[in-house]
């Protein structure tokens, strides 16, 4: 099996990872060259893998399905919201959402915060859905339904966090006890 593997091979019972480095197209060549050699094996052992059973973890800063996964989450929650909470008033809605929906996209921001145009706009889109929800406000553009309401954007709110961790970490908030003793 693991004959001319190049990639990381654990093998442990049943259970076969397969894991390197996909940076660059030397890296997808090499790691789906590693893939067909043991499908190839597989089949030579009257064997199969179990396609339902096969993942692919991405790990890394770059990782565009970390920012899908979390819209997809808050916007599964706010769909909830939506369909099981009859009232539309901004006094029902808003708590909600900043209680519910907004932590969602939040939850330590200042370690994975999107960096690109598209993730941020993926990330906002989940936002002024949740505004159109209110009654009275589906009339208003985006930012006049968050000044109507008090919210900043996402993006405002991130600046604002980073903005905090950097004046907590330069007050020496994040310091351990006995360190720079």
């Amino acid at each position: 099996m693991d004959n001319g593997i190049k990639c990381t091979l654990s093998k442990f019972a049943d259970d076969t990872k397969l894991c390197g480095v996909v940076n660059t197209l030397e890296g997808r060549d090499a790691i789906q060259r590693d893939l067909d050699r043991l499908e190839r094996w597989a089949h030579a052992n009257c064997m199969k893998f179990n396609k339902a059973k096969c993942k692919v973890l991405h790990v890394g800063w770059h990782n565009p399905k970390h920012d899908y996964r979390l819209a997809q989450k808050a916007n599964r929650v706010l769909g909830c919201i939506k369909r099981g909470v009859t009232s539309r008033s901004r006094e029902v809605i808003l708590p909600l959402y900043s209680a519910l929906v907004r932590p969602h996209l939040e939850y330590c921001i200042q370690l994975w915060g999107p960096q690109y145009r598209r993730d941020i706009e993926l990330l906002e889109r989940v936002q002024r859905r949740a505004t159109r929800l209110i009654r009275g406000l589906e009339h208003l553009s985006c930012e006049d339904r968050l000044r109507e309401l008090g919210l900043f954007s996402l993006e405002k709110r991130r600046l604002w966090g980073d903005l905090i961790a950097a004046y907590q970490y330069l007050k020496g908030a994040y310091r351990k006890a006995g360190e720079g003793v």
